[in-house]
This record gives structure tokens, sequence and C-alpha cells, in this order.
């Protein structure tokens, strides 16, 4: 159907006069602008403001641009301006802006500002909502074009224009705009730089205090202000550096904000809550980042249960759009239950974060910290006793006992650096813990290479694959070499290593901290390519071959024996690293169990092996064979009825 142009035109009139209305109306300020046209001669602003809430009005002739009427709060001026003039222009372009909560009164003629009442302070009661007068009046000389924000009243020439003002309560209806928009936080912030005051300012939704920092600050520690509601001793606290005040100014002001009511930081995720207080500092017209000593706001709160954790957080209203909360640049300092402390290298909005429903915690991580270090501690004895005896054997040039030998490096390098990782996390810096954490990862790499090689070494013995036996420098290069290329790769990518927190699901405010892969989708997708794609490998094929060695020798008479089968696949098992596959079982109601049983033989890993060796040494010595000793060697002649030389 065809539309009438001029109902669309009407409809979209009315659309716009309708936007206009909403924003003027939502608009705390008053701008009325407009095109003077006046004559030749000298010009002039006269001004004549009085106190109350009648009304205003700005009226232009052939020389005088004059303001006058009762619309301030505090001001009381009257006087004359003189303007610049030029003969060959006849009009010249201003705005009036008036800022009630600030009692700013400011006229701008050709881009020049003319400040009628300067601000001292954010005011209670006070004139706004200015509603135009009708009036007819034509002139020669007047105003053209006169509009309020930006929408036009009248296009011919008035020299009158008188508007209406209500008398409210500002900072109320100032908090509750502020409260409605994204950049609430920043709309008090500015307002209280611009109130003209040192000291303290109040707000219904904030209080604040404004710092001079002039030349040899050499720091400051206050309490910011208190609402009437608050205990005192629950009011954070703040500590200014020295390094705050920036040598290009002479003088820089400090807003130090404190906000009680959340509802301008609100966030929808619901597994963590935001404190009650927030803090918001910044500078006058300067952007505060990477300072070399950090701020250091200290919070006092309720005390908060066992299973919840605290972090110290901050949000950049004028970089997001949403809310977000980061934990970027700032660090956590729990001093007590009730008193948490950030310290943050630059400024902006800062509040602490409490993790309700802890998702990457882990069970019994102290218990499982325990085991594992005296486990790995007791592997470490084993590993150099088992390194020494495969040693001074004397058949220490086969094959097989190099191959050994290889993985009993890698295994005591591997528990070697688990028990230094938790130390040095806490002593040292981020490039060792970088370094820490990558000699870990090649140990742990080592040792499933070394593994294969075991599997592999073993499959060439059973089933004969090679009349001769391959070079051993072949199995060094797989089982050290390939870790050292996988580790320096992604040393290359950076941002993998470094320090790692473990949160316990029972404590969740003394995490642990170790050197190794961090959380990041790099070093995420690098553990599951790496560490589990290489853990697979070795696991699968250490099953495959232990089902192999198992179904060859089960008619042997010596199976017969319990225990001489039990040392046998019990040696085996470790040797082929199947016993990592205990990782993956980690899921369901036994998962409690199973990550027990995973931490207690695979970090035993060195002694059960130690322990194996000498009970099979023992029998061999009892039967009067000569062997190897070792695994796969005696597998060889126990299992297989086929004997190594010395």
């Amino acid at each position: 159907m065809e539309q009438n142009p001029k109902s669309v035109r009407m409809w979209i009139i009315t659309c716009l006069l309708f936007i206009f209305g909403q924003a003027m109306e939502n608009d705390r300020d008053f701008r009325m602008c407009g095109t003077w046209r006046h004559g030749n001669a000298s010009r002039n602003l006269k001004y004549d403001l009085k106190t109350g809430c009648k009304e205003i009005e700005i009226s232009a002739n052939e020389s005088t641009l004059s303001i006058q009427g009762s619309i301030t709060a505090k001001c009381t001026k009257t006087s004359s301006i003189p303007l610049e003039s030029n003969p060959l222009q006849n009009q010249s372009r201003f705005c009036v802006f008036w800022e009630p909560l600030l009692d700013l009164l400011i006229v701008e003629v050709n881009g020049k500002n003319h400040t009628l009442c300067e601000s001292h302070g954010l005011q209670g009661n006070c004139c706004t909502d200015l509603s135009h007068k009708n009036q007819e009046n034509a002139a020669l000389y007047g105003i053209v074009n006169g509009s309020i924000h930006g929408d036009i009243i009248r296009y011919d020439v008035m020299e009158v224009y008188r508007f209406r003002g209500d008398t409210i309560n500002c900072k109320e209806k100032f908090c509750d705009e502020a409260s409605q928009k994204h950049s609430g936080a920043n709309m008090i912030e500015d307002v209280v730089m611009k109130s003209n005051k040192i000291g303290r300012v109040d707000l219904p939704c904030a209080q604040s205090t404004i710092i001079e920092m002039e030349e040899g600050f050499t720091g400051l520690n206050f309490t910011l202000p208190a609402p009437r509601n608050v205990a005192p001793n629950m009011i954070p606290s703040v500590y200014l550096p020295s390094s705050l005040k920036t040598q290009s100014r002479i003088k820089s002001k400090v807003v130090c904000t404190y906000y009680k009511d959340k509802s301008l930081f609100q966030r929808g995720s619901s597994d963590v809550v935001l404190l009650d207080d927030i803090v918001g500092l910044s500078v006058e017209n300067e952007i505060i980042k990477n300072l070399p000593e950090p701020v250091r706001i200290t919070f006092h709160h309720s005390a908060l249960p066992p299973k919840h954790s605290r972090s110290c957080v901050s949000w950049d209203t004028r970089q997001d759009n949403e809310v977000t909360w980061r934990n970027d640049g700032c660090k956590t300092v729990e001093i007590h239950n009730t008193e948490t402390e950030c310290h943050c290298n630059h400024l902006t909005y800062f509040a602490i974060l409490v993790q309700v429903e802890q998702k990457a915690t882990v069970r019994h991580l102290q218990a499982l910290t325990f085991i594992t270090a005296v486990g790995c501690a007791v592997s470490l004895v084993s590993c150099l006793v088992l390194f020494y005896w495969l040693c001074k054997r004397r058949v220490k040039k086969i094959q097989i006992s190099l191959v050994h030998r290889g993985l009993v490096v890698a295994i005591f390098l591997l528990c070697l650096f688990f028990i230094l990782t938790g130390t040095l996390a806490n002593v040292g810096n981020e490039i060792v813990c970088k370094i820490t954490g990558s000699l870990l990862h090649y140990a742990l790499l080592s040792t499933l290479c070394w593994m294969a090689m075991e599997v592999f070494h073993t499959f060439l013995l059973i089933r004969k694959v090679f009349t001769s036996t391959l070079p051993t420098w072949i199995f060094y290069l797989v089982g050290f070499g390939l870790p050292v290329l996988l580790v320096g790769i992604l040393l290359l990518i950076e941002d993998v290593y470094g320090k790692r927190k473990i949160v316990p699901s029972d404590d969740v405010n003394n995490p642990y901290y170790m050197c190794w892969m961090l959380e990041n989708d790099k070093s995420l997708l690098a553990h599951y390519i790496i560490n589990v794609g290489l853990l697979a490998v070795v696991v699968s094929s250490g099953a495959v071959m232990l089902f192999l060695v198992v179904r060859e020798i089960h008619n042997r008479p010596d199976w017969k024996k319990i225990h001489v089968a039990f040392l046998s696949i019990w040696g085996l098992t470790c040797l082929f690293g199947t016993t990592w596959g205990l990782g993956f079982l980690d899921f369901g109601p036994m998962s409690e169990t199973v990550l027990f049983l995973f931490c207690i033989i695979n970090s035993l890993q060195g002694f059960f092996l130690m322990l194996r060796y000498y009970a099979l040494e023992r029998m061999k010595n009892k039967d009067g064979s000569i062997s190897d000793g070792s695994s796969s060697g005696s597998s060889k002649q126990h299992m297989l009825q086929t004997h190594e030389k010395s």
C-alpha cells in the first residue's frame, strides 16, 4: 500500500521530537544556544544573577547580550564584560551552560568561555528542569535559531527567551541518573573533580575525598570518608605512593571515591559475589598505569567461609562496555579473614570479588602434596642406588642396561624438579619459575619417552624383529633429545611456563603455587597435544606390550610361583608406564581413590623398580643364574628362557 509522503514526514518528526524530549527530560544540565544578530559597534556581555528558582532571561539587542534572573543556589553577581568586536561581523555564535548541581554558569561567545558563576562544591537543593516560556516579540536585532540541547525552538529573530525552573534535590536526582547509565561511576568522579573543592565531597551514592598533590609529594595514607550508617572501622583506607605525582605538573588533583552501594557495578555471574565496598581512584586529566610503587587499598569485611576465595579486581569503565572485573595489575594480600589489602599498579575502580562455587579446585590438595613429596624423596634415593647398581655390574655395556639407566635418570630428574617446584615458586622470581617449570616439563616428557623406548626395546627382544641391535644413540636421541625440542618450541612461544596457582577445595584462601605450565589457551593446547597425547601413546603401547609378554610366558613353570608372577607383572607395569593410565580414570564415584593411587604409585615408581631389581636378583642368585637383572632382561630369563652374557 502506498503511503502518503506527508504522513511519513510527520511520523518521523513526531519520533524525533519524542527522542529529543526524552533526552531533555533526563539531562540534568541546561544548554541554550543560538546566533546573536547585532550591529557593528562595540558589544558587551551583561549579567545580573540572583539566588532562588524563578526564571532566567536570555536576551540580546544591537550591542548587548544579557543574562539575568534568579536560578542560582549561592551565586549573586552583577557585572558587564566587554567583548571583542569586529566591524565586519554582524552576528556571533553563543551558548549558555547551566549546571545546577555545581551552581556553575558559563557563557560561550564565539568559542571563548566566560564563567559567570564558579563552582563552590555540590549543591543539595538547586534550580533545574528549566522549561521554555512561549512568547512572541520578533525584532531586527536579537537571537536567531535559538535551541535547547540542539533542538531548535525558533528560527526567526527573537529578542528575549525566558525559562522557568523547579527546585529539586540535585544530589539525589544526579545519583538516580548515574545509577541508570553504564558510565555512572565516571559521571560521579567527573562532577566531583569539577566541584572545585579540596577535601570531602558527599553524595547520596558516594563519598569522595579530593587531595591536591603538590611538588615534593612523598605519599599519603588516609581513610576514606564514611557514610553515616557505616562503622568507622569498616571503612577502606588508601595509600597513595609518591610516584603518583608526575613531574610534568606542579599540582595534581586525586579523587578518591567510596561507593557503599554496588548498584553502579553490577555483574551477572552467579558463582561470584562482589563485596559492597568499592573504591574509585583517578587523577585529574591523566591515565595512571604501571606505577613503580603500587597503590594500596585496605578493605574491611565480614569473615568469609573457608571454602570461599577472595581476590582483588579492577574495572576500567572507560574501556569496557560491559562490567568486566579483572585481576590484571592487582595483587591480593590476605592480612586477616576480615581484612584484605589490594596492591595495584594503576588507577580505576577496585573491589573484592568472592568466589562462591569453586570450579577449579583440587580435592585433598595438602594430603596429595605431602604424599607425592614423600614418594618423590624415596624415589630419588632409590634411583641413585639403582643407577649405581646398574653402572657397577659387569653387564653395564649391554644395550638393555643402557636403556634402563636412561629411564632411571629421567625419573630422578622428574622427582627432583617436582620437589623443588613448590619452593622455587614461593621464593624465586618469574624468570626462575619459568626456567623451573620448563625443566619439570622436560623431565616429565623425558620419563614418558624413555618408557616408550623400554616398550620398543622389549618388543625387539621378544619378537627378534632385527637380527642386530639398533645403535644406542637412537634411544638416547628420543629419550633426551625429543623433549628438548618440544620444550624449546614452547619456550619460543612464550607465556607457557610460569607460576601456576592450584586452589584446594577445603581451604581456598591458601593456594599452592608451583612452577609449571600456566592457565591460558596456549598452555592448555600444548598440554593436550604434547602431554596427554604422549601419555596416551605410552599407556596404550605399554598395555599392549604387557599383554604380549604375559601371553608368551603364561605356560612357564616359573610362572606358577605367585611371587615371581607378581614381581614380573608389577615391574613391567611400572617400566612400561601403564600406571600413568590411572590419570585417565579420575572421574565418577571412585575418582578420589584413583587420585590417591595415582600419586602414590607414580611418585614411588623409582622405589618399585629398585625393589623389583633387588628381589629378582636374589632369586637369580639362588638359582645360580647370571642375567642383566633388569626388568626386560629378567623377563627374558624367567619368561623366555634366553640369557644375556656378561
